[in-house]
């Protein structure tokens, strides 16, 4: 122990001296780590539900270009296509919980995988719009599922030195997904009938490979503990960590299924102070995940930098840079979740996510202020000479026209003072970006001065500050992915009781798809309502609450056992009499009883 009674790095807090000096005084102690090649095997097939999670999530915006014309959905449709499976995943990873308390974590699992290759191919023949909507219900069930059961299932297999970056695959494998969709997206883009067929159907592939995999896998022994059946947990122990001596680790799961609560769980979750914290934490975790806007980057990706100022067909493949980044910054995440610890990435991913949120609204506040001018008195006519007068010819900036939705902005980059704001052409959700309705940006061009080259904006202005939404979007990715998008799924799967795992992990798995869904939804009325950059900077606020809650409320999990994590959250009395209960059962001598830190706070 250091000057501070604190224990040396690597250290639990739990460790004796006589253990550190019996091991030299190193980092960790000396316990054999056997042949891990399978554990990384078993993580890797169960993080294939987060790449179905991030699959889905990238594949929606790029197949709904062509759904939307092929099925000739109204917006009320397209809205209901996309959040069929975001409500149904919300409802069953409620479900999940009991389930996966009930039935196992493997089995759980493979029903997942099941019942999204299932849905793909239903997503895949749909032969009209209910058919699609009832394909995409049927993955948001295997996806909710999937998303609250693959971190408990990693998180209860995993050796507790590498805990934290084996469950952290599973968002490295979301990020994959969605880089992936976005290949996709573009590769089939141009199969106008048939490309959505193809990009929905094909994520029934790796689903397909996890449910065969997962018929090779063990079930939690932590689980098969729970449910009496000891020999086989050891055994599956013993196959798990690579090397026979588990006795240890055995008698601390034995001893934590002794403190099973009896009764109806979420009752008594309620009615268990510590857990209720860990609870309240898990929830918080996944609520400003989702409150700090990630989902408006994955979903609006392109919009965004649409409306920055990039023409369409740029912005489209813009995109791949921070899905790119924000699957390379994942490795980060992998790297340093033993090494920083969860909570430092945490904070550290509140402040980058914090900078980047403050570039974006910044870009958008400067380009309002910089908009380009309108020549209001420049005259436009009809075909027949006929003067124009309509809505679009009231406003003096391109920022202001091209707010109104049958507007855009024509503009010549050699004639300065001769943009005007004309009226758009055709179908709004199929053909206003191609061009306008009359005048010098028309198709024929009549009215263009000679040796002019006009061009046409709809929902963007060109302005000097494009830039700032690439940066904007690369640094938010770059942040979010090592910290804010694994350590919320990496600190549930961790803090819970055996007992309360399963129900914790789902109603706060819940909270986040609920969020996800309120933010998805919100999106595009908190620009019209409050402004570009207004939307960036509230965005910006909830992450300077996220960086307080976890300051405060958040723990440090980093090499604690699961049953060592749940002493964290009571009180210090408390924990320490489960501390030497626990250390009782497997006879090691406590040297320093008062080396206990825990979270002292009353909700």
């Amino acid at each position: 122990m250091d000057t501070n009674g604190k224990a040396p790095d690597g250290w639990s807090p739990y460790t004796s001296k006589t253990d550190m000096i019996q091991n030299g005084g190193g980092s960790s102690p000396a316990k054999p780590q056997g042949n891990r090649t399978f554990v990384y095997v078993l993580a890797c097939f169960a993080t294939i539900g987060g790449l179905l999670f991030g699959y889905d999530t990238g594949i929606v915006s790029g197949s709904m270009l062509l759904i939307q014309p092929y099925f000739e959905l109204n917006t009320f449709w397209q809205e209901l296509i996309v959040s069929g499976t975001i409500g149904a995943a919300a409802i069953f990873a409620l479900i999940a919980g009991p389930c996966c308390d009930i039935f196992g974590r493997k089995k759980v699992i493979m029903v997942a995988s099941f019942i999204f290759t299932v849905g793909a191919i239903v997503m895949a023949i749909s032969p009209n719009k209910w058919v699609l909507l009832a394909g995409r219900i049927i993955v948001g069930i295997g996806i909710g599922f999937a998303s609250m059961t693959v971190p408990v299932y990693v998180a209860e297999s995993a050796p507790p030195d590498i805990r934290g970056r084996l469950v952290t695959l599973n968002q490295l494998f979301i990020t994959i997904g969605v880089l992936l969709s976005s290949v996709l997206a573009g590769a089939f883009s141009e199969m106008e009938d048939t490309g959505w067929r193809y990009m929905l159907g094909l994520a029934g592939v790796p689903g397909a490979i996890q449910f065969i995999g997962f018929i090779y896998l063990p079930e939690s022994p932590r689980w098969l503990v729970s449910k009496g059946r000891d020999e086989e947990a050891l055994k599956v122990l013993k196959r798990i960590r690579g090397h026979d001596d588990v006795d240890e680790e055995f008698k601390e799961v034995k001893d934590a299924e002794s403190n099973k609560q009896s009764g109806f769980v979420l009752s008594q979750i309620m009615n268990t102070p510590h857990v209720r914290r860990a609870l309240f934490v898990g929830c918080g975790l996944q609520l400003f995940q989702q409150l700090c806007g990630i989902n408006t980057v994955i979903y609006y990706s392109a919009t965004i930098l649409k409306m920055s100022g990039f023409p369409p067909k740029q912005a489209i493949w813009l995109v791949c840079v921070p899905f790119g980044v924000n699957f390379l910054a994942t490795f980060i995440g992998v790297w340093a979740v033993e090494r920083l610890g969860r909570k430092i990435l945490l904070c550290i991913s509140f402040v980058g996510v914090t900078i980047a949120l403050i570039v974006l609204a910044m870009g958008f506040l400067l380009s309002a202020k910089h908009s380009p001018a309108i020549n209001g008195t420049m005259s436009v006519t009809y075909p027949n000479g006929s003067a124009v007068h309509d809505q679009c010819q009231q406003y003096s900036i391109c920022e202001d026209c091209i707010l109104n939705a049958d507007c855009g902005y024509c503009y010549d980059d050699n004639q300065s003072g001769s943009a005007t704001c004309l009226l758009a052409k055709g179908d709004k959700d199929k053909d206003k970006d191609l061009y306008a309705d009359y005048g010098r940006c028309s198709t024929n061009h009549t009215d263009a001065p000679a040796g002019s080259d006009m061009k046409w904006t709809h929902g963007y202005c060109p302005t000097d500050y494009t830039w700032m939404s690439v940066l904007g979007l690369a640094l938010f990715v770059l942040s979010f992915a090592p910290g804010l998008g694994p350590m919320p799924w990496t600190i549930n799967s961790e803090i819970y009781p055996m007992w309360a795992r399963g129900t914790g992990v789902a109603i706060s798995t819940m909270f986040n798809w609920i969020f996800n869904l309120a933010v998805s939804f919100s999106f595009l009325t908190l620009l019209e309502t409050i402004t570009k950059y207004g939307t960036f900077f509230l965005f910006m606020g909830v992450c300077v609450f996220g960086l307080a809650f976890t300051v405060i409320f958040v723990p440090e999990t980093r090499n604690l056992s699961l049953e060592e994590v749940e002493e964290l959250f009571m009180t210090p009395e408390k924990g320490e009499a489960r501390k030497r209960e626990r250390l009782a059962a497997k006879e090691i001598v406590i040297e320093d009883p008062n080396n206990f830190t825990a979270i002292d706070t009353k909700f």
